[in-house]
């Protein structure tokens, strides 16, 4: 790849999960470290490598990031981790939420438990908004500074609130110092507006009006696949 990342296209979303399924599985062989996002787009990924012949009760599975809600809150990533990982016996997840009042007061106990998850991570698997986000560094956001600057494992982020967002804008985010030297990354898109957005992410402009930017820049090897 060149200096920017290029965009791997796919002729449908099936192909793309097993192809990706294929290169996450290849990194944890041996066993290892991965780290998830939620969403639509990633789920049948995560349906696929779950199926695969992996020393799972060697592999650690965490989250990207997380919304900042008990487990069985409808739109708790861990939750919908659990669901889509259930065929991945033995398989250890990591969640992102500890039940403190606030993400800032749940920072240093979610920053030891990540600490103990091997690292640098083996994979990682991004999505992205068609704001231009990604984890859950959202444009503007309370704390994006730190999550993009920052040394530390986690950060406690604050959304402005979206259509995006919903309602849940408090947030506990892996940083960029956690993510980008991980052994692959992958940026799952689907569909014709997040084909856009990509294509504006590329250009050149404010990392804080596309957080995405970030990880673009930092790590252009990064595998970004799309289908239609």
């Amino acid at each position: 790849m060149g200096s920017s990342p290029e965009l791997i296209s796919f002729t449908s979303r099936d192909a793309m999960a097993a192809r990706v399924a294929d290169l996450i599985e290849a990194r944890l062989g041996e066993g290892g470290a991965l780290a998830v996002s939620g969403g639509s787009t990633p789920k049948l990924l995560y349906e696929i490598l779950a199926t695969r012949d992996l020393p799972w009760g060697g592999i650690d599975i965490t989250l990207v990031d997380e919304r900042w809600v008990n487990a069985d809150h409808p739109r708790s990533n861990e939750a919908f981790v659990r669901v889509a990982f259930a065929q991945a016996r033995g398989a250890c997840v990591t969640g992102l939420y500890n039940g403190a009042g606030t993400a800032v007061d749940g920072v240093a106990d979610i920053a030891a438990r990540i600490d103990k998850v091997r690292r640098p991570f083996d994979a990682v698997v991004l999505g992205m908004g068609d704001d231009g986000h990604t984890a859950s560094w959202f444009p503007h956001a309370l704390g994006l500074d730190a999550a993009l600057e920052t040394e530390d494992l986690v950060c406690a982020i604050t959304a402005k609130q979206s259509e995006i967002t919903g309602a849940e804008v408090e947030r506990m985010t892996l940083t960029l110092s956690a993510i980008k030297d991980a052994r692959l990354i992958v940026l799952l898109l689907a569909g014709d507006a997040k084909h856009a957005t990509f294509e504006i992410a590329l250009k050149s402009g404010l990392v804080e009006d596309m957080p995405v930017r970030a990880i673009l820049r930092a790590r252009p090897d990064i595998w970004v696949c799309w289908a239609p």
